[in-house]
This record gives structure tokens, sequence and C-alpha cells, in this order.
């Protein structure tokens, strides 16, 4: 029977690259897309943990390649994208995960630096690694880029002012990227995570964590990983080609609900 619909939802052989892919979030999009035929540039910040993920994936039947990176060194990002080129091939999509959350009281006394290491890796990081993969991103019209915010940059909660500032600069940045690269084919797309089990909520109770969604999540629970990483992936289908600038909101309809 033909096909009645013209647009591609195969990653097949496609590269993709994602920042803080050795646990949560990251991990579990690197298998969704290797699981679903994409060669995974898998970058995180310790050997060990890139190693595990890659060994899972290569286990499993994929394609993956790992590397120990720090994202706010620009030389090692640009290094990496040259040797992911030469062992992958171009990245057709990159996925910024990479991510931290520093609590930070305005009057702490060590504000200025908990605001410039929540910066430096939440937000200046997207544009170090969008300008290192910019260049193989363009060059057949169809680049995806995924950032991926919270739902602290549609709203805020107190002591993490540097966190919550920085999601809302990722998702400023991703709406004028998605104006500036719209040319070039590229899309430039935000994933908003809410309340989900990662190494960022690992330490609350879990009582806490029941409570917490019963009041305030409609759907009950926390999410699960993989259950954004479905978001992530589906924004980087080739068939997803009309949609940028946009920011998909993935919390189980915590931000919808008015108390």
């Amino acid at each position: 029977m033909t096909k009645l619909t013209k647009g591609d939802r195969s990653v097949s052989g496609r590269v993709v690259v994602i920042t803080g892919a050795a646990s949560g979030m990251g991990r579990a999009t690197a298998h969704l897309f290797a699981d679903e035929g994409a060669k995974v540039a898998v970058l995180d910040r310790t050997e060990d943990g890139v190693a595990a993920v890659v060994d899972e994936i290569t286990g499993a039947g994929g394609t993956a390649a790992g590397w120990a990176v720090d994202v706010t060194d620009g030389d090692r990002v640009r290094a990496v994208v040259d040797e992911i080129v030469d062992r992958l091939g171009p990245p057709d999509a990159l996925v910024n995960n990479a991510g931290v959350s520093i609590p930070a009281p305005i009057d702490g006394p060590d504000f200025e630096a908990q605001w410039a290491a929540t910066l430096a890796v939440n937000l200046t990081a997207h544009t170090t690694t969008i300008r290192a993969c910019l260049p193989h991103l363009t060059r057949n019209g169809d680049g995806r880029i995924v950032n991926i915010a919270s739902t602290e940059g549609v709203g805020g909660s107190a002591y993490i002012s540097p966190y919550t500032a920085s999601k809302h600069g990722v998702i400023g940045l991703s709406r004028s990227l998605a104006v500036e690269l719209g040319p070039t084919g590229v899309t430039v797309n935000v994933v908003c995570p809410g309340p989900i089990h990662t190494g960022m909520t690992a330490e609350i109770p879990d009582e806490a964590k029941q409570k917490f969604a019963r009041r305030n999540v409609p759907l009950k629970r926390y999410g699960d990983p993989e259950e954004v990483a479905h978001a992530t992936f589906s924004l980087c289908l080739p068939a997803m080609s009309y949609c940028t600038g946009a920011v998909l909101v993935v919390d189980g309809g915590f931000t919808t609900k008015n108390n």
C-alpha cells in the first residue's frame, strides 16, 4: 500500500550529539535515539559515566561513541565535535541537555560564584555547542537543535534564581535562533521538563515527591526520564520540519494547574 504521507519519521543513520548524556534525561534520550537507529555521540563530564552509556547502547546493538567533556570548555567542545565528525559523521541533531542546579539565596555569600557557574553550564555552553555543530547542521537544510530548559523557564521558585534565570535564557536564546537560523532549514526548539525522576530530584524523599505530585500535578506523579526523551526525539524527526521556536512543556500538567 502506498503511503499517503510524505514526512520522514526515521532517524536511522542520523548523527545526534547529546550533552549531559550519562544519566537521567540525557541517558534516556541517548538510548531512545540509538534504539531508533541513530548514531549517538554521548557527551558528559566523566569518563566512567560516558563509557557506561556507550556500553549499554552498543551492548543492545546500537551505535554510539563517547567523549568526556566539560561543556564550559570551548576549546574541548570544538575538538570533540571534530572527533565526532571523524568517528560517526557530521551531526544532524544536537540536544543540549547538560545542566546544573545550585541552591543560591540572593543574599548568600557565594551568590556571584553560584550565578556564574550556573549560567556557564546552563546557558553559555549551549551557544558553544551550537556554534561548534552549526556548520554541519546546516549542510542539508534539515538540522535539528533541541535545548532542554525546565518549567522554571516559564515560572520561578525561591532560592534558585540563577537556575531560573538560566532556563528563561535558554528559551529566549532558542526563540531568537529559531528566527535567525530559519532560512537555513535548521529548527530550534525547547523542551521544559517539570517534576521528573532524575539526579537533581534524587535527594528529595519519595514521600515528599508523592505529596507534591498529588497536590500539584494533574497526572498525580513524577515523570520518568524516557517520557521527556520522547518529546525531545519527536522534535528531532526529519518530519518536524515546520516546527521551530516552540516551547514544549513535559510536566504532567503541572504548569497548567491553577493552584
